[in-house]
């Protein structure tokens, strides 16, 4: 029951976040302290992860060839499998999720226990538009990282099959092109964009219900990242049973 009671108070969140807007010039300043914390302030992780598990996805599928009939070319084709539908948008947001889900939760979660959002109440500011709509929009921006992300992961496991010596750049690259099929690509924006949802409101509900004091900010963070988890490979099964089956 406490479990309903949570997601039925997670979609009236979502209700009111989209109502009584604020102001639209004090909304897009806001938005863009949003995306520099939260888009620009990820970039170096994602990008140290993403290059080097690439590489590691490469190298795991190239030593598992060990049957002079497979031809080598699998090894591009299964690290641009594996990064472009799983890797990629899910692993890298479940990562988001401990990083950026924790830093929205703390965040919110301070203003409530310092009574900032009670001040925002009395002015007559709706604390939810005002803190939790600038963070999704900040995020819509989520897929720009996983393109990057993409594109290191694949770029890492190029260089780890040329330089590891499991496969020529050639062979790699027409393993990139075979069978390419561009719905894919839609798919993994597909499920970037509801990750990217679920990121910005599920901390944000997490830090705005917390109760307590400074100690509660950080079990409500690791309870967010917990749920965000959740709630992200759950909707990954779903959309992968909608748009690939």
């Amino acid at each position: 029951m406490n479990y309903l009671t949570a997601v039925g108070k997670y979609f009236l969140m979502l209700k009111d976040v989209f109502s009584r807007y604020t102001k639209r010039n004090v909304l897009w300043k806001l938005i863009l302290k949003e995306i520099d914390d939260l888009i620009i302030g990820s970039l170096g992780i994602v990008c140290f992860i993403s290059f080097f598990v690439g590489g590691v996805v490469a190298i795991q599928t190239a030593l598992n060839i060990d049957n002079p009939l497979i031809p080598k070319y699998l090894v591009g084709f299964a690290t641009r499998q594996s990064v472009i539908l799983e890797f990629a948008p899910t692993f890298i947001s479940i990562i988001m999720a401990g990083k950026v889900g924790s830093f929205i939760t703390s965040s919110i979660g301070t203003m409530r226990v310092t009574e900032q959002i009670d001040a925002l109440e009395v002015m007559g500011i709706n604390p939810l538009n005002y803190l939790v709509l600038p963070k999704i929009a900040a995020l819509m921006l989520y897929p720009f990282i996983i393109t990057i992300s993409m594109f290191l992961g694949i770029l890492g496991g190029l260089m780890a099959s040329i330089y590891g010596g499991f496969s020529s750049s050639a062979d790699f690259v027409q393993g990139l092109q075979i069978d390419f099929n561009p719905f894919h690509v839609t798919y993994a924006f597909i499920k970037t964009l509801v990750f990217a949802f679920l990121l910005a409101t599920i901390p944000s509900f997490h830090g705005y219900f917390m109760k307590g004091g400074a100690l509660e900010v950080g079990k409500a963070s690791t309870t967010s990242f917990v749920w965000t988890s959740v709630a992200i490979i759950l909707v990954n099964y779903l959309i992968t049973q909608l748009l690939l089956t």
